[in-house]
């Protein structure tokens, strides 16, 4: 069965025509489906929820537009959460813009579902549905440090954080919202966030409740502004993929056939990022350290992540919100060693950034009352495809069209459309097929041979 075909059954639909709205309203009942005999997991056990007296404390690391080749810079997150934990292979962001993705890590929901469809509209999320309100009211003790959603007033707290150092966006001397007042603080923002995530991680040795803290840097997000100290550091040398050097993109949509991007773009921009995300492998290794000094690290279950991933002038572009690989591909990170996952294994399942509360509320024991999109992985449950999803904003020309595409390890199929979000966030235009792409990744991995 084709993957056309495939979406348009998961939604019920008649096969050979699928429909936008039908495949966004369907796409619940899409990722329904386990594939219990691909992608399993090659860990030894999982971990079982924690009963009320041994429930983990919880910190949830999100760095902003990381892709994925960007280990050089990370080795001591990788050290740790990978050391001492998993590293999931097949990880993807199924909305691979900011304020869209991280409602997902909020909510376990696709972006069709909870309704934050671009970077313009935040307050349409539930906030009744996101994984800090649900910890909240089990008596866990809530923090939020960097970065929240993009187009949040710096002036509004934000719900279900007991504490917080909300950011406005930025590298140095930062504005934020702490605990209610907005204020300036000097000083490099990832080196704020580190500080303040310590402070509310030391109150632990006093306040017996477990903790959940939210920790956002906006590195490496653009303009990638390194702290002083990493400012010239060297980093190594990258010369492009594939994808970067193609040259006949007549089958490509229309805006990736007038993309202009060059390796030497895409170099120096994978500099910049390296160079900024020192700073936010230096703030993890001090996590560490501090569970260390709490004795708590072994009942801690990390997580790191991205809110989506990066083209370095792949097929001539750089940025995010495409449908190609380097977008929606993400590192994604877990430990937990009081919960049996602290012994460095690899998971190849297809995972998401919509498996993230599903998998906290897991190992905390406690049961969503909202319907979740993702699954634990805590679990055994596999998936053999994952939907990604994008949404226009607004009515201008140029740039990238409104898409959603199936994603399975092996191929991938994309649907371009006539549809935006208008100025209260909400989904309009015809639903008309504009354009579409399917590739065989095991043979082109790098997305160079549309075969439509």
């Amino acid at each position: 069965m084709s993957e056309e075909n495939q979406v348009n059954e998961e939604q019920g639909q008649e096969q050979g025509r699928a429909s936008r709205r039908g495949f966004l309203a369907g796409s619940l009942a899409a990722t329904a489906t386990a594939a219990a005999a691909t992608g399993l997991s090659v860990l030894p056990a999982f971990a079982q929820p924690a009963s009320a007296a041994t429930r983990p404390n919880i910190l949830v690391i999100v760095s902003d537009d990381q892709p994925k080749e960007t280990q050089w810079a990370t080795q001591k997150i990788l050290n740790w959460v990978t050391g001492q934990g998993v590293r999931f292979t097949n990880a993807h962001s199924t909305t691979p813009l900011c304020a869209p993705s991280r409602s997902s890590i909020f909510s376990g929901r696709y972006a069709h579902n909870h309704g934050v469809r671009d970077n313009g509209h935040p307050y349409n999320l539930n906030q009744n549905t996101t994984v800090q309100r649900y910890l909240k009211q089990a008596g866990y003790r809530t923090g939020l440090f960097g970065k929240y959603l993009n187009a949040w007033n710096i002036n509004d707290n934000p719900p279900h954080f007991e504490e917080w150092a909300l950011l406005q966006p930025s590298y140095t001397d930062g504005t934020f919202n702490v605990n209610g007042t907005v204020q300036t603080i000097n000083g490099y923002t990832t080196n704020v966030i580190r500080n303040r995530t310590l402070s509310f991680l030391d109150k632990a040795a006093t306040d017996t409740r477990p903790w959940f803290a939210y920790v956002a840097p906006y590195a490496p997000h653009e303009p990638n502004t390194p702290a002083a100290q990493y400012a010239d550091t060297v980093v190594p040398t990258w010369n492009g993929r594939p994808s970067v050097f193609e040259t006949d993109r007549s089958d490509k949509p229309g805006y990736i056939q007038n993309a202009t991007n060059t390796l030497a773009d895409g170099q120096a921009l994978r500099q910049r990022q390296l160079r900024t995300l020192l700073s936010v492998d230096d703030a993890v290794q001090a996590f560490r350290d501090k569970l260390v000094a709490l004795g708590q690290l072994n009942n801690t279950l990390v997580i790191y992540i991205p809110d989506n991933g990066y083209l370095w002038a792949d097929h001539g572009r750089l940025g995010k919100s495409t449908p190609y690989t380097p977008a929606h591909e993400v590192p994604f990170y877990l430990s937990w060693p009081g919960g049996g996952l602290g012994a460095g294994t690899v998971d190849n399942r297809i995972v998401g950034n919509i498996d993230l509360a599903p998998t906290i509320l897991d190992a905390a024991g406690i049961t969503p009352t909202t319907p979740q999109n993702g699954h634990s992985l805590l679990s055994t449950y596999s998936r053999d495809h994952i939907l990604t999803e994008w949404w226009k904003q607004g009515t201008g020309t140029g740039g990238v069209p409104t898409w959603a595409s199936y994603v399975s390890t092996t191929r991938q199929y994309v649907e371009y459309y006539d549809l935006h979000t208008d100025a209260n966030g909400q989904q309009v235009g015809t639903g008309q097929v504009l354009f579409r792409e399917y590739y065989d990744l095991v043979n082109d991995p790098y997305q160079l041979v549309n075969k439509l």
